[in-house]
C-alpha cells in the first residue's frame, strides 16, 4: 500500500465525503467540476497515487526533458469534510487502482460516503432543462438523497469505471452514488458549462457550500449566444436542433453532421 501512494500533507479527518472526477469525460465535466470545487474550497493536494503500475508510458508528453506522467491526486478542503479526487482512467490493474482510492478514502480520510461524476451523453438539445441521473450501491443512500431531484437510471451499456468503483465499495460496505448529468451529444467534445453548474448546484445544496456562480453563468450565456449565432448562420444545424427540441430524433448522418459542425464552431475563438 505504501508503495502505491505518496502523501504530501497529513491533514486530520474526523468524517468526510469524497467526490471523484475523471479527465476523460463528456463536456469536460469532471475536470471543470473538480477544478471549480478545489478553487472555491481552497483545497490542497495531500496525496497522490503512484502512476507507474497503472498508466502506460507510451505516448507520454515530454516538456523540458521531463516526462509528464498521468496524475491521480486527492485534495482536501479547508473544512476537512470534503475530499476531491481527480485522475485519468487507469490503463491497467483497474481493480488495484480503484481499491487504492477506497483505501485512502476509508483508512486515511474517514470517508463515510462518496460521489462519482460523469457526463451522460444524450440525444437532447442544449435549450431544455437538464437532469441528473443516479446509480446507488446502497438503498439507504438513495433514501438519504431523496428530495434532491435525482433520477434513477439502469445502466445497460459496457461497464464504466464508476460502476466498477461502486461495486468494489459495496463489497466494503461503503455507500456511494454515481451522478450522471445529461450532456447534449453535440457538446460532448467541447465544454458544457450548463452541466457543470447542474452538478455544482447539487453539491452546493448537499454540503452547504458557498459557491458564486456568476462566472459560470457568464460562460453559459456566452455559449448560448454562440450557439444561437451558429443556428442563424447554418440553417441545416438550426433544423437539426429544432427537431431535437420537438422530441424528434435525427438520422445517424444528421447527428454526425451536427456534432462535427458544433465542435468545429465552438472550438474557434471569438
Amino acid at each position: 500500500m505504501k508503495d502505491l501512494i505518496k502523501f504530501t500533507l497529513q491533514p486530520e479527518f474526523k468524517k468526510s465525503s469524497l467526490i471523484v472526477g475523471w479527465s476523460e469525460d463528456a463536456g469536460k465535466l469532471g475536470s471543470q467540476v473538480i477544478d471549480c470545487l478545489n478553487k472555491k474550497l481552497k483545497s490542497r493536494n495531500f496525496c497522490q497515487i503512484n502512476p507507474i503500475d497503472f498508466f502506460s508510458l507510451g505516448g507520454v508528453e515530454i516538456k523540458n526533458n521531463v516526462a509528464c506522467l498521468s496524475e491521480s491526486r486527492f485534495y482536501s478542503s479547508a473544512r476537512n469534510d470534503l475530499i476531491t479526487f481527480f485522475s485519468d482512467f487507469p490503463h491497467s490493474n483497474q481493480y488495484t487502482f480503484l481499491s487504492t482510492i477506497l483505501d485512502v478514502a476509508e483508512h486515511y480520510s474517514k470517508v463515510e460516503e462518496f460521489y462519482t461524476i460523469s457526463g451522460l451523453t444524450s440525444p437532447i438539445p442544449h435549450t431544455i432543462p437538464r437532469r441528473i441521473s443516479a446509480v446507488y450501491n446502497k438503498p439507504a443512500l438513495r433514501e438519504k438523497l431523496r428530495g434532491y431531484g435525482l433520477y434513477d437510471i439502469s445502466y445497460e451499456g459496457p461497464p464504466h469505471i464508476n460502476s466498477y468503483l461502486l461495486w468494489i465499495a459495496q463489497k466494503r460496505g461503503l455507500p456511494g452514488v454515481s451522478l450522471w448529468p445529461q450532456i447534449p451529444f453535440y457538446l460532448s467534445p467541447c465544454e458544457d458549462p450548463c452541466a457543470v453548474k447542474l452538478i455544482l448546484v447539487f453539491f452546493k445544496r448537499k454540503f452547504n457550500l458557498d459557491i458564486d456562480f456568476s462566472e459560470l453563468d457568464e460562460r453559459i450565456r456566452e455559449q448560448n449566444r454562440r450557439m444561437s449565432q451558429l443556428r442563424v448562420w447554418n440553417p441545416a444545424i438550426h433544423a437539426s436542433i429544432e427537431r431535437l427540441e420537438t422530441g424528434l430524433s435525427l438520422t445517424e448522418e444528421e447527428g454526425a453532421k451536427l456534432l462535427e459542425e458544433v465542435t468545429k464552431f465552438l472550438r474557434k475563438k471569438g
